[in-house]
């Protein structure tokens, strides 16, 4: 199973939001076309992740986003539109929105400025992104998808990431209901440490502030395992194409003990992203390799 955020509201999420009054599809779609079988063919997951380049109003659209806008329509619920579209391109496994009801992320700073919406914390202004983030919460207050509770109390593993952590791990967690279900779950909880820092986000980072961030909202000592890269074998340039950025390799300064395991690896891909002229949002340019973590993960559930 995967628990999907439901607070995306940049790029064709506005969209999505604003003119059809819906909850955020991305991060759905994503999910749908990276669990879904090989049956549907190569088309149709080209067809998924498509992003229109041209077009008033759709500019800068995925047709997966606008097919699941259009399901919903129809059935006249995002429930139904999100099964619909399992079942569609054959998904293997759960997809499961944290949440059904309409929020917004918000960020308190050190300055003691506040910020509402992913986008905006995730791509802050220069005056805000020189501050600290304190406090991160919903607005208005949600409840959890109880199916989501369910997953996270039914689970043997629960993996954390990758992702950023303040746009993409923790706006799960501080969904009322989720820090309580992960307390109460008897699973092994393992976190897929970043493998950079963020400007404006987690600026100057090491792994051991990202797990004390992610327990702070999390609970204390809820994670088992941190997977963490020991790899500084970046693809050619790419480092100081982040430094131009202000970001820097995260630095490891975590210490095992009994309840805490750390599994140290090369975990970094060796194809850079690139993405297409269409798509307006800031990307990471390089990313964990998908099959390492498998590795890794599988390691630790095997024993």
């Amino acid at each position: 199973s995967v628990i999907v955020s439901m607070m995306d509201d940049g790029g064709s999420n506005r969209v999505i939001r604003d003119e059809f009054g819906l909850l955020p599809t991305s991060d759905i779609r994503q999910c749908i076309v990276a669990l879904s079988e090989e049956n549907p063919g190569d088309l149709l997951r080209k067809l998924f992740t498509y992003r229109f380049n041209a077009g008033t109003g759709i500019a800068g659209m995925t047709f997966g986003n606008l097919f699941m806008a259009a399901l919903a329509d129809i059935y006249g619920d995002q429930k139904t539109a999100i099964a619909k579209t399992c079942e569609f391109l054959d998904v293997s496994g759960n997809i499961i929105p944290v949440t059904y009801d309409k929020c917004y992320l918000v960020a308190r700073y050190s300055s003691g400025k506040q910020v509402m919406g992913e986008h905006d914390i995730d791509e802050p202004s220069e005056g805000v992104a020189k501050y600290r983030i304190v406090e991160l919460e919903v607005f208005p207050q949600a409840k959890a998808n109880p199916d989501a509770s369910s997953a996270l109390l039914s689970a043997d593993y629960i993996v954390f990431g990758p992702g950023d952590l303040y746009t993409s791990i923790l706006p799960n967690v501080v969904v009322p209901g989720i820090s309580e279900a992960l307390k109460n779950s008897r699973a092994k909880k393992i976190f897929v440490l970043n493998l950079m820092t963020k400007y404006g986000q987690t600026d100057r980072f090491t792994t051991g502030k990202f797990l004390s961030e992610l327990e702070k909202y999390a609970g204390e000592g809820v994670i088992d395992y941190c997977l963490t890269n020991k790899s500084k074998d970046f693809p050619k340039g790419i480092l100081e194409r982040y430094e131009a950025e202000k970001a820097y390799l995260v630095k490891d300064d975590l210490v095992e003990s009994e309840k805490l395991r750390i599994v140290r690896s090369d975990f970094i891909s060796s194809e850079v992203y690139e993405k297409s002229l269409s798509d307006k949002i800031k990307r990471s340019l390089i990313r964990h390799d998908p099959d390492k973590l498998a590795r890794a993960i599988m390691s630790i559930i095997n024993g």
